[in-house]
Parts: structure tokens; C-alpha cells; sequence
């Protein structure tokens, strides 16, 4: 591991050194059933040559260990994150960023942009999502604003793979509107006791700990609230799967929580400062599923146009028609234009910006693609595309989520005219 990081601390300095002088970054195209590369790696632009090497380790475990399980996760509704998160803790990908005195590998976000945008290459939306919550969502205040000893209890073993968090934010009254949560945690001498539920959590039901957002005083609710570090195991917390439409192989849960007590020491940075930590928080989460929905639309696109290249109609191959692959080379445009705002969010983070804006429109864009290219794509499919044999379909059911998880389409709408300076101010 130490030879790793002293690699990955060099490939950042290169990464600064080369950002500037890159050009614009090539369409992808297809190498096999699994994996996008770059045309041409010399003018990849965005990502160097460092970039494609972390993403070409990362694609051999994605097709040795993750791809040929997927279909079998599916159908169990499940997959088993605390051996998978092991390898991949053991190569060095859930803690790309993290500081290196807890395991990590120092690198900057653009790194973890291209750990996501590789994740894509799975065969589902769930696993790259549950691992996104482990590096993206979960962990960064864990990262920035803990304690040194929660950082040597929790995040050094969720970097290593030896334990799963999940993030604790929406409950059944407040999902998008944070600011409404009701979840408290009162403080009883040296202990904080906690009430409440949480809902859509994933990793819920295999997670060891969870990053739990509470009230904690009855001030102003943007200064009311603190992220506490909440083990899964104690008493008090029970925990119920959710079934969904899609992400079947992501765990789901709502959480309850009664009278569960935690050392108040569990509080990650400031008391009261939860709501800005899981702000910040989202800014990385929304950027990560952005990157991660990346390489997925390509896939649809590209196995729509082999299938309809294939598939007759009235005589003459579906892609012969210009209604169709006018569509996909419009749908393959809009992907580019995604990624592009997507590198110069990441670009202007990595400088230290404040990236709100870019942000949610990257995860506003990325979630009106995720309708828009599986529902446009599917069509092009016939009846075989409403069945479950094919990865469109999947992908169909798996990426409606993107519109509303991490903040709703709407939501990103009022933050985006909110930082245009055009939203209406509320009637008192």
C-alpha cells in the first residue's frame, strides 16, 4: 500500500502539471461487451495517462470480480459488500482521496471522477451506487472535519473494506427538504440519545456504522443539526428492506431508531454544524453520480445501435432509418455535453470553488438523461426491450432514480436559479 500511494502522490503532481495543456476529450467507443476506452490516449484531455492507468486496474476488477456476479446479485436482491469492498479496499479504490495517514491514497477529486465514470462499466446501477456511497457520500466530513479518533475507528477501516457506512440524511417527511428532518439526538451527560427513522438508506442493511444527520439543538434548522457517527449494531436500531423497481442489488432499508445512545464524541467536527457538512457533502455525492451515469448512457447508445443495426424491419435494418440514428447521434451528444460540464465542475473543485451550481446542473443534466436515453433507446428495442434479458432494460429501471436521489430534479432547479440570483424571495 505504501508503494501505491507514493505512485499515486507522483500521478497527482503530473495530473497538475499536464491539466492545462490537454485538449478537448475524444468520443469513446466500444473494445469489448464491458468496457469503454479513449480513442486516442495522447488527446484524452480531461483524464492523463494516470487517470486511464487507475481506471484500467479498477476495469480488470470490475470483469473478474464484480461483472460475472451481477446478474446473480440481481436476482438476489442483494450482493456481499463487506467481500467486495475487502478487494476493493485492498487495491486502494475506496479511499482515492482520503489523506494517506488513514490508508487513502491522497489523490485529488478528478481522480474519484475517474474511479466513477470506470464504475460505469458494471452491468448495473446498484453496485457503482453502493460503492459511491462508501468513497463519495458518507465519508467525506468523516474525512475533512472528524476527530482523529473517529478517523482511526471509522474511516481508516472503510477505506481498508473491513467496515460498510451508509449516509443517514432522508426520512419519510423530508427527503430533498433536509432542512425538515426530525430525526433528534439529545444530549444525556456524556451521550447523545436518538430518535427518529431514516429512509432510502443505502447499504442500510449491511452497513457497520452509519453517517446519521440529527437535530441536536432547537435553534435555526441550518444550524440546529450535526452529523453523528452511529454504529449499526446497537440497541435501539431496527432496520426494514425497501423494495424497489430498480437497483435490485443495492440494499435498501429504513431505519429506526429509539432511544439509541451514542457518546456524544460521535459527533463529527462541530455541534450544529451538520447541515453545512452534508451540504458540502452533496457537492461531491451529486458530481460522483454525474460521472457514474456517464459510461452507462454510452453503453445503451452503443448497444442500441448494434442491436437496430441487426434487427430488420420491413425489409431493411432498423438503423437504417434516419429517425433512429439521427436520435442516437443526438443522445451521444448530449452524453459529451454531460461529461464536458461534468470535468470543468471537477476541474474548478480541485482549485478549491465553490462548485454548487455546476454541480447540480451536472446531477439536473445527468438525471433528465437518465429518462430520457434508456426510454429513447428502449423503443428502438421492440418487445425485447421490455423484457428483463437485456441491459437496456436494466439500465431503464436502475437510472430513473437519478432524478430524484441526492436532491430531485426540482430541487437542483431552485439551487441553480437560487445561484443565478433569480429565485423569488419567499412571502413571509
Amino acid at each position: 500500500m505504501a508503494a501505491m500511494q507514493k505512485t499515486f502522490r507522483v500521478l497527482e503532481s503530473a495530473f497538475h502539471r499536464r491539466a492545462s495543456k490537454n485538449l478537448p476529450q475524444s468520443f469513446l467507443k466500444s473494445r469489448n461487451s464491458s468496457s469503454f476506452v479513449f480513442e486516442d490516449k495522447e488527446t484524452a484531455g480531461f483524464y492523463t495517462e494516470e487517470h486511464l492507468q487507475l481506471q484500467s486496474s479498477l476495469r480488470k476488477i470490475i470483469d473478474t470480480e464484480i461483472n460475472p456476479h451481477v446478474d446473480e446479485w440481481e436476482k438476489a436482491k442483494s450482493f456481499p459488500a463487506h467481500k467486495l469492498f475487502k478487494k476493493l479496499g485492498d487495491a486502494g479504490f475506496l479511499g482515492v482521496t482520503k489523506p494517506t495517514e488513514y490508508g487513502g491514497l491522497g489523490l485529488d477529486f478528478s481522480y474519484s471522477m475517474a474511479v466513477a465514470e470506470e464504475l460505469g462499466n458494471i452491468n448495473c446501477g446498484a453496485i457503482p451506487m453502493a460503492i459511491g456511497v462508501q468513497t463519495d457520500m458518507a465519508t467525506p466530513a468523516l474525512a475533512r472535519f472528524g476527530s482523529d479518533e473517529l478517523k482511526k475507528d471509522y474511516l481508516v477501516p472503510t477505506i481498508s473494506g473491513d467496515k460498510v457506512v451508509c449516509l443517514g440524511v432522508s426520512e419519510p417527511s423530508a427527503g430533498s427538504d433536509v432542512a425538515n428532518i426530525k430525526t433528534t439526538a439529545v444530549r444525556k451527560g456524556d451521550d447523545l440519545i436518538i430518535n427518529g427513522s431514516k429512509m432510502w438508506i443505502s447499504n442500510g442493511a449491511q452497513a457497520d456504522y452509519c453517517c446519521l444527520l440529527a437535530n441536536t439543538n432547537k435553534g435555526p434548522s441550518h444550524t440546529s443539526k450535526s452529523l453523528i457517527v452511529v454504529p449499526m449494531d446497537l440497541p435501539g436500531i431496527k432496520v426494514e428492506l425497501i423494495d424497489k423497481i430498480g437497483m435490485h442489488s443495492s440494499d435498501t432499508a429504513m431505519i429506526f431508531l429509539e432511544d439509541v445512545k451514542v457518546p456524544a464524541s460521535h459527533i463529527i467536527g462541530e455541534e450544529g454544524m451538520g447541515f453545512t457538512y452534508q451540504m458540502l457533502q452533496f457537492q461531491e455525492e451529486r458530481l460522483w453520480a454525474g460521472a457514474a451515469a456517464v459510461v452507462p448512457f454510452y453503453k445503451i447508445i452503443r448497444d442500441t445501435a448494434e442491436y437496430c443495426g441487426q434487427r430488420k424491419a420491413f425489409g431493411q435494418p432498423v438503423l437504417s432509418n434516419q429517425s433512429v440514428y439521427f436520435r442516437l447521434a443526438e443522445l451521444a451528444t448530449e452524453v459529451e455535453l454531460l461529461r464536458s460540464l461534468l470535468h470543468k465542475a471537477t476541474a474548478q473543485y480541485c482549485m478549491g470553488h465553490n462548485v454548487t451550481k455546476m454541480a447540480s446542473m451536472v446531477k439536473l443534466k445527468a438525471g433528465r438523461l437518465a429518462r430520457e436515453i434508456p426510454d429513447a433507446c428502449l423503443q428502438y428495442w421492440g418487445g425485447m426491450g421490455f423484457t428483463s434479458d437485456v441491459l437496456v432494460s436494466r439500465f431503464y429501471r436502475d437510472f430513473r432514480i437519478l432524478s430524484i436521489g441526492g436532491g430531485a430534479d426540482e430541487v437542483m432547479l431552485s439551487i441553480i436559479a437560487k445561484e443565478m440570483n433569480i429565485l423569488p424571495s419567499k412571502k413571509k
